[in-house]
């Protein structure tokens, strides 16, 4: 539906520039969209018509079709540039999603985009393959503009509603959102690689960029790599406490937030590339494409930006030396390197495109006959629809990237080989390797292993390329963009988010179980009632604890229990329980009850297991720097909190190996930076059961943080309670935010069972 333009956007736009006021207020604006995407660019591009009026249409980006079906369900708004200059356009509806352009002038173009994105992010982003430039001028521009963006979803954002900011054009707008509407649900992904901290420490403005990026309560990156370095910049410039993939930060009221740094790999709409490649009038394309090089036996096929982080002169350099050794042919190999332009007005790009047409023009010079051309070379893009048709006509894909957050075109070539064949050669450099395991994977900088690479991919017999191909293939589609922000928005609506206090609905419940006849309160210890710390023995409950729980305890008909996965003589030292406390360790193992022994009986078998237990481990412990191990009644644990995130993950899976090898029938359980091997099985949920069974509680609340609770919150019955301590998927039914809540909620039931003047119904 065509869309008539107007001399005023509802930001205040005109072609004179902007009117917004350069501060975010405090009391901002409240809007009606319960969710909101904030891009760089808008989701459409617009067509002007014969009679001066804009027609727009959806734009084919994965993201776009990603989250297609959520905005319209959720009667969303994307906010972004419109794609150009002093803009005057008003907001409107487009398929179904609501459309807010954000203005930019020209010379903010220039300076925010042009300048500090292009010229100072993206070169130093990308482990600067060009020199980055630092101005104080382009910094401004981009403070201004991500204000702007800012102060558009504010106005935009409901009550409560989900806010996501995408790469890192607008890296300061999370904060910005955070400081003026702390309601909001804030996730930020970053399309782009996030350097290691050598990098990243070049740039004058790094502490404000990941002040900005703080503010977001989900920071997605492409790569684990990626978030990793992330987390240890902000350790290096903030010193905040980080946990895998939870950092702390602090508050304005002496708390903390939690914010989770994580890396969720992108995709791309899979079925729909598959779809398209197999209408029949592509398929003919595709023979046509083929008779046209000539009817060559291989050919090889470049996607890519004109951009000095693909790679291209690279690759055309690794193929111009096959020709000339010989070890392929002219007449039997083309190369089709497609270079869509890109910022062609910055001098580097310019530069870059002289050079690589140079190389071609060399290279057909040198080797093109009559009848075959060794390069065949395109500077513009193509429709998705003639991408595709290329994509089934090249025998090998080649993705040579020297930085790459991702590299979607190797996905999508797989996507399209329904047919089983072709070979993807893909640089080590893009983040698509991690998941792409079954390409050919290249370092782009060794020319003489790309060579070999190309060679193998050109030779290489047709039962390897379907078997490599249905590999990936399998991954393309079980993790396409429709998995990808699932999982995002997932882990955003996980409990990322959780607010402080207790929830009106979790109150009620807690008014509900102030009447039950007899309630039996079991607890986790760390993470629920005492904040997870580095080192396992310096962990106490938060203040105020010990005083809540023996509340609870003086009440008739009330017992409390803690369930933990420590060793029992390990939590009564650092949990310093009353002696009314129930008590279970080593996740339902050891058990002391109404009595002052510890039950536990092993067998001389899981004596010996154990044993084999302290080998293994020990062994992999003093090999990695930040491991530890903590001896259990039943087992052992692998402590890997003070490890990289990538030591860590290298020693966990080293344990789980040896360990498979010599006790296959071990119990494991995986917690937060930690990773437990039993020789005797039992869970939480087991201690549980055994707990309620022992007081005879007419109805259970159970609180706790890790992924082994899951095991008790799967136990407990329709009347029961189960509370999740922080972000993460659960069968619990109710989220607090951190141990504070709990004490907290710990003394409300307090408060409640002693209003209602409780006393147990008599018995006939």
């Amino acid at each position: 539906m065509p869309h008539r333009r107007s001399t005023r956007c509802a930001l205040g736009c005109t072609r004179n520039g902007c009117l917004i006021s350069p501060s975010v207020e405090p009391a901002a604006p409240i809007g009606t969209f319960t969710f909101v995407v904030v891009s760089n660019r808008l989701p459409v591009d617009f067509e002007e018509a014969p009679d001066g009026s804009t027609i727009w249409r959806t734009s084919p980006g994965g993201l776009v079709t990603a989250l297609e079906p959520l905005m319209r369900s959720s009667g969303g708004a994307w906010i972004g540039w419109p794609g150009v200059a002093d803009c005057d356009v008003e907001p409107f509806e487009n398929d179904g999603i609501s459309i807010v352009p954000v203005c930019l002038s020209a010379r903010e173009l220039e300076e925010y985009y042009e300048g500090f994105s292009n010229d100072t992010l993206w070169p130093l982003y990308h482990d600067v393959i060009a020199s980055p430039s630092f101005h104080r001028e382009t910094w401004d521009a981009y403070v201004t503009v991500n204000r702007r963006f800012a102060e558009a979803a504010m106005a935009s954002a409901a009550e409560g509603a989900t806010v996501w900011v995408h790469d890192y054009q607008l890296q300061l707008v999370p904060r910005m959102l955070r400081d003026a509407r702390p309601d909001l649900v804030i996730g930020f992904f970053n399309h782009i690689p996030f350097p290691s901290y050598g990098i990243y420490a070049q740039l004058p403005w790094r502490k404000q960029i990941l002040h900005g990026l703080l503010g977001a309560d989900v920071i997605g990156f492409q790569r684990l790599e990626d978030a990793g370095n992330f987390t240890r910049a902000v350790r290096r410039l903030y010193g905040y406490p980080t946990r895998g993939v939870v950092i702390d930060v602090p508050t304005d009221t002496r708390q903390t937030r939690r914010v989770v740094a994580k890396h969720f790999p992108i995709s791309i709409d899979a079925a729909g590339y598959e779809e398209m490649a197999r209408r029949p009038e592509i398929q003919a394309r595709a023979r046509q494409i083929r008779e046209d090089l000539g009817n060559p036996k291989t050919v090889i096929l470049g996607v890519d930006r004109l951009d000095y982080t693909k790679g291209i002169g690279h690759r055309i350099k690794a193929f111009g030396e096959l020709l000339a050794d010989g070890r392929l042919s002219v007449e039997d190999v083309t190369l089709v390197q497609i270079a869509s332009p890109s910022r062609e007005q910055v001098g580097s790009y310019m530069a870059l495109r002289d050079d690589i047409e140079l190389a071609v023009g060399r290279l057909n010079g040198d080797f093109s006959t009559i009848s075959h051309t060794a390069i065949s070379y395109h500077h513009h893009g193509y429709p998705r629809e003639e991408m595709v048709a290329m994509f089934l006509a090249a025998d090998v894909m080649l993705v040579t990237a020297l930085r790459d957050g991702m590299n979607l075109v190797a996905k999508e070539y797989v996507a399209v080989r329904f047919d089983g064949d072709g070979v993807l050669v893909l640089s080590e450099f893009a983040g698509a390797a991690d998941e792409l395991k079954q390409a050919i994977l290249i370092n782009p900088h060794d020319i003489e292993g790309m060579k070999d690479a190309i060679v193998r991919a050109v030779e290489m017999p047709r039962r390897d390329r379907t078997r490599r191909m249905r590999a990936l293939r399998r991954r393309v589609f079980d993790h396409d963009v429709a998995a990808w922000s699932a999982s995002f928005l997932s882990a955003l609506s996980g409990g990322a988010a959780v607010k402080a206090g207790i929830s009106d609905a979790l109150g009620a419940t807690l008014e509900e179980l102030a009447n039950s006849e007899s309630l039996l309160v079991a607890l986790d210890f760390d993470g629920t009632l005492a904040p997870h710390v580095d080192r396992p023995e310096d962990a106490r409950a938060v203040q105020g604890t010990r005083e809540a729980v023996q509340r609870l305890l003086d009440l008739p008909e009330v017992r409390v229990a803690f369930v933990s996965g420590r060793a029992l003589v390990s939590l009564q030292q650092v949990a310093e329980p009353q002696p009314d406390v129930l008590l279970t360790g080593s996740h339902g193992i050891e058990m002391k009850l109404d009595n002052p022994e510890i039950e536990l009986n092993l067998v001389s078998a899981e004596l010996e297991h154990l044993d084999t237990l302290v080998r293994v481990l020990t062994a992999i412990s003093d090999s990695v720097t930040g491991t530890s191990i903590e001896r259990k009644p039943a087992g052992m644990a692998l402590h890997t909190r003070l490890a990289t995130p990538q030591d860590g993950e290298q020693a966990q899976a080293e344990a789980r190996r040896l360990l498979g090898d010599e006790l296959p029938g071990l119990t494991v359980r995986e917690g937060k930076n930690v990773l437990e091997f039993s020789v005797r099985s039992s869970t939480k949920g087991d201690a549980l059961q055994l707990l309620r069974a022992h007081v005879g509680a007419e109805r259970v609340l159970y609180a706790g943080d890790d992924v082994t609770d899951e095991d008790a919150f799967a136990v407990l019955g329709p009347d029961d309670v189960g509370i999740k301590i922080g972000p993460g998927p659960t069968l619990a039914g109710y989220r607090v935010r951190s141990p504070n809540e709990v004490t907290q909620l710990i003394n409300r039931l307090a408060d409640l069972r002693v209003a209602r003047d409780w006393r147990p119904r008599e018995t006939f």
